[in-house]
Parts: structure tokens; C-alpha cells; sequence
């Protein structure tokens, strides 16, 4: 289900006509400046959801101011009971978010001030069943690793297709309920594995392309369960969130234009979070305490796709952001609006140093980067890796670090600033796809992997683990740890965000108000107490998670 379709079901027809005129500027303000973490949030809008036989937990109640469009969705216990963060005093529609095997519950124009009691919810079910029919209402509900779980094929077959395209830029509801023969199935598999980048223009050349016996696999399975005839059986969806799930907030600021196709999101000493689109020449800043999104156009290379990518603010109030396409490292001054543009040679992920120098991999070397210049001035030859996606510092600027999910080495690279020591440790399962992290308290690299898992990179020991989720057929593109040492990550294929205790073992998945959360960046403020999770999803909007413990 498309974004904006998402937003016209749950918006009045005026408050969605007032979100798309208000054009360059959002003008949103939501939650009240009292407070952003903690028990504080509470004090506001409270009732209870049920069924015909008892009360519900897990349940995503959902206010969206008809003022701003800003959406706050919270958690019923397991009483049933639930309590919103004091809202501005205004109209709300109040929903169920993502109500699954319950018909949907929408009430429009609904006073909010303060400590409003809300009349009670009783939500219906779709069925007796614990399958959910196929329906038009129902199929939009779904996050793609249920579509995976539930979708006919051998376990083989299903990992073929998410290590093939479980690491792209759309949800799997465009490819499970389309219906083609095997000959479009083809056309289609090629295109998306054997064109460049998320723009699929240009074909790749002969040297990359993969073979067609490689991607036999999935096209065959493809035609088989998705061909033209195909038909779906009814669905058995994940458990609903229970105890520790379901003690958080959860804001979405809806960003002022169609497309924007967050990439990153990172936050700046003021409370600001900036956001980088990754199909559009826009670099974006909101302001929390106000609503207020300001986007600035960025400077366009003549003959190339424009996009942003990394991105990240210095102790100086810089923001520096990376371009796709273009292989530019790019400087913008939000105090005189000035774009510094340099052309590295390289695109994507790096890593800027608390000393002001930029870090990245490529061709086999750990590079750092002139910030005047943009060229490298030093580098360090890995001997297995041939370039890391991920790129990370550590706080102390100390290290360097990155995930790789080359081909020939699927692991973490660790590099010691100081000394020149270079260390390449190969993942335990070897198909972990690593990918971006963080450091966490300790100096520990932790790494999000495609194939599923978190990996750890245990400083003192140099050894690697990896750990999965309850949740199965999820993606992990990033893993950022908090200043507890816990790590979060986005599942992207499960609709969650993942909170990881290492000393514990203990995973609590925070699901999310729409079917899909592809976060390609978590930005952590560890300011709050508890921390505040922020992320930009791909799909258009910033989100803001704050744990209640």
C-alpha cells in the first residue's frame, strides 16, 4: 500500500487537502515542548480497546491531529488500557492502526484537551478463524516477512529471493500481488538485478551482470506462486505486541512533498533532525518542538540522477551529506545556506571524525579524506575486503569500522587509527551480508545484516556472533548502539524496530503503525532518558520512538 494512500484513508478530506497545500513548510506543531522521554509523555488522551470477549493488547490506537496531519500512535495493555502524551488541544481522527483481524475502527473529529477520557473501542473481528481472508482490506495490512511466511515455496526458495531482492528500495506488496507468466517474471527479475542502483537506468556491465542460471531460481519460483492464475490462500499474521512492546510512543511527521525517499536521518545539537532524499535534490531539517520542516534545494550536477545519502552534522553545526550517484561529498552551512561541493570519487557511506576528517572504503584501502578538499590524503590496504558499505568511527575517533558483504568476505573490517593495525573477521555464518553499524560503551562493532542477523565484533576476543530475531524473513540494513549498549535496528522486512540487550539476550520489537519500516539510518539521542530512537523511512515520513522504561 502506497504511502499517500495510507494517509487518504486515515485523513479527512480537508486535513489531507491541508497537508499537500501547505507545500515547502510544514507547519506541525505536535506534541507539547513539556517533555520527550520518560513517564512524562503520559497525561493525555486515555480509553480502552476491546473485543466482544475481552479486553486487547497490543493494539495500535492512533490520533492524528486534523490540524498538522501528524500521526501518535500508542499501545494498548494488557488490560486494554491505553494513554496518549498530552496533544495540542485540537480536532484528531482517531483510528486503529493496522487492525488486521479486526475490521477497521476510524472516528473522525475528535476533540482532544488535555486528559480527554475516550469512549471505549470495540473492535470486531474479521473472521472466527486464525487465517485471515485474502481481502482488498486486509492484504495492504501485511508486512512483507509475513507475505514471505505465508506465500507458498520451500525455505530454499524464499531465501533465494530475499538475499536476491529482500535488499532493495520497495516493499514486497508490489511483487506478491502482481500476476505474471514466466516470460514477464524474466524480464522483470533481470531488470531489477542487472540495472544500476535504484534508478534501474542503465544496464551493468557485461563483466557484473549476473547469469541467468543464477536467477532461474526465482523467476521460476515467481511464475509458479505468482503467476497468472495463482491465488492467495488465507493468511496466518505475526502475534500482536505484548508487555515491553507495547510501552512506547510512536510519532510520524509526514514530510511536505510526495517521493521524498528518506535515506538518512541524523540529529544536530539544537534538537533538529536532518534528512538527506534519496531521489530528489532536497536536504531536509525538522524541527520537533515545532513541526516545522525546511528543506533546502541542493546543488545539482549537470548529466547526473540527483539523490542524497549519508549524512551527518559535525560539533560545528556543519551538515555534511554524501551524493549518490554523483560520487560528491557535500558541506552545507545552515547559517549563510552555502553548499561546498567536492568530488571524492567514491559515493555512499562515510564516517566523519571527530577531528574533522572523513573516512571511507574502496579498491581494497581504507581511505581518509581532506574536509577542504575531499581528496584522500591517507590509506591503508585491506587484504580480503575489497570495500565495506558500512563506515563508522567511534566516539573516542580512535577506530574505524565497517560491514562487508562482498562476495569474497562477508564480515567486519576494524581498523586502529592509531597504530595502522588493520583486522578483516569473516562472519560466523559467512552470509550474514553485513552491512552499516556503530560502536557500542565497550569499542564492540555491531553491524546490521542483510541476511537477517545482527553481528558483533567482540573487541577484546576478535571474535564475531550473530543474532536473529524472533521475528523471521526480516533485513537488517543498519544496527546503532544506545549509550546503555543496547542496539536498535530497523527490520525491514517485519515492520519493526528491533532493541537489542546483549547482556540479556532479550529482543523487544516495537511494531510498526504501517506494514514496512525501511530504515535506512537510526539516529539515536541519547540525551533522553529513556533514549529517543528517530529514523527516516523511505517511504516519506520521520518517525520518533520513545520507550516508556
Amino acid at each position: 500500500m502506497k504511502r499517500l494512500q495510507a494517509l487518504r484513508l486515515a485523513l479527512s478530506p480537508l486535513a489531507l487537502a491541508m497537508a499537500i497545500w501547505l507545500g515547502f513548510f510544514l507547519l506541525a506543531p505536535g506534541m507539547t515542548a513539556q517533555a520527550q522521554s520518560g513517564h512524562r509523555l503520559l497525561g493525555g488522551a486515555r480509553g480502552v480497546v476491546r473485543s466482544a470477549k475481552a479486553p486487547l493488547e497490543g493494539i495500535m490506537v492512533q490520533l492524528i491531529s486534523q490540524k498538522t496531519s501528524i500521526r501518535t500512535t500508542v499501545y494498548s495493555n494488557l488490560e486494554g488500557r491505553y494513554e496518549f502524551p498530552k496533544l495540542d488541544s485540537g480536532l484528531y481522527t482517531l483510528r486503529i492502526a493496522k487492525p488486521l483481524e479486526f475490521h477497521h475502527y476510524v472516528k473522525e473529529s475528535v476533540q482532544i484537551d488535555g486528559a480527554t477520557q475516550l469512549q471505549e473501542i470495540v473492535l470486531e473481528r474479521v473472521t472466527d478463524s486464525e487465517f485471515l481472508p485474502p481481502t482488498p482490506e486486509i492484504l495492504p495490512q501485511l508486512t512483507d516477512a509475513e507475505w514471505l511466511y505465508n506465500i507458498p515455496g520451500t525455505g530454499q526458495e524464499k531465501r533465494i529471493f530475499s538475499n536476491s531482492c529482500g535488499t532493495g528500495c520497495h516493499t514486497y506488496q508490489w511483487v506478491f500481488r502482481a500476476r505474471y507468466d514466466e516470460h514477464s517474471w524474466r524480464v522483470i527479475v533481470d531488470r531489477m538485478r542487472n540495472y544500476r542502483g535504484r534508478i534501474l537506468v542503465r544496464r551493468r556491465d557485461p563483466s557484473a551482470l549476473i547469469p541467468q542460471e543464477k536467477l532461474d531460481p526465482i523467476v521460476k519460483w515467481l511464475a509458479r506462486v505468482r503467476g497468472p492464475d495463482a491465488k492467495d490462500a488465507p493468511f496466518k499474521v505475526f502475534p500482536r505486541p505484548q508487555g515491553p512492546a507495547t510501552r512506547a510512543i510512536i510519532t510520524e511527521y509526514e514530510l511536505p512533498h510526495l517521493d521524498a525517499r528518506v535515506h538518512d536521518v541524523t540529529g544536530d545539537s539544537q534538537g533538529n533532525i536532518w534528512y538527506t532524499s534519496n531521489r530528489n535534490p532536497i536536504l531536509g531539517m525538522l524541527d520537533p518542538r515545532t513541526g516545522l520542516v525546511k528543506e533546502y534545494r541542493v546543488p545539482k550536477t549537470p548529466g547526473t540522477q540527483t539523490g542524497q545519502h549519508w549524512i551527518m552534522v559535525a560539533d560545528d553545526g556543519m551538515v555534511w551529506y554524501s551524493e549518490t550517484w554523483t560520487q560528491n561529498l557535500v558541506r552545507f552551512d545552515p547559517r549563510t545556506e552555502e553548499f561546498h561541493v567536492m568530488h571524492t570519487g567514491v559515493q555512499g557511506n562515510m564516517a566523519l571524525a571527530p577531528d574533522g576528517y572523513l573516512w571511507r572504503t574502496s579498491r581494497g584501502k581504507i581511505h581518509k579524506f581532506d574536509p577542504e578538499t575531499g581528496k584522500s590524503v591517507q590509506e591503508f590496504p585491506m587484504q580480503k575486503a575489497r570495500s565495506t558499505y558500512g563506515n563508522f568511527i567511534s566516539q573516542d575517533g580512535n577506530f574505524f569500522g565497517g560491514g562487508s558483504r562482498d562476495p569474497s568476505f562477508d564480515g567486519i573490517v576494524f581498523f586502529d587509527i592509531r597504530t595502522g593495525e588493520v583486522k578483516e573477521v569473516e562472519s560466523p555464518s559467512g552470509v550474514s551480508a553485513a552491512s552499516r553499524g556503530s560502536f557500542d560503551p565497550e569499542g564492540n562493532i555491531w553491524v546490521g545484516g542483510r541476511g537477517g542477523v545482527l553481528v558483533k565484533l567482540d573487541r577484546k576476543t576478535g571474535l564475531t556472533s550473530e543474532y536473529a530475531p524472533p521475528t523471521p524473513y526480516t533485513t537488517f540494513y543498519e544496527a546503532m548502539a544506545d549509550k546503555n549498549g543496547e542496539i536498535w535496528a530497523g527490520e525491514m522486512r517485519a515492520g519493526r524496530i528491533a532493541r537489542f540487550n546483549p547482556r540479556t539476550h532479550q529482543w523487544i520489537e516495537y511494531v510498526m503503525p504501517e506494514p514496512y519500516a525501511f530504515n535506512w539510518r537510526t539516529w539515536i539521542d541519547n540525551s533522553t532518558d529513556p533514549v529517543t530512537v528517530w529514523y527516516g523511512d523511505h517511504y516519506g515520513y520521520i518517525v520518533r520512538i520513545q520507550p516508556l522504561e
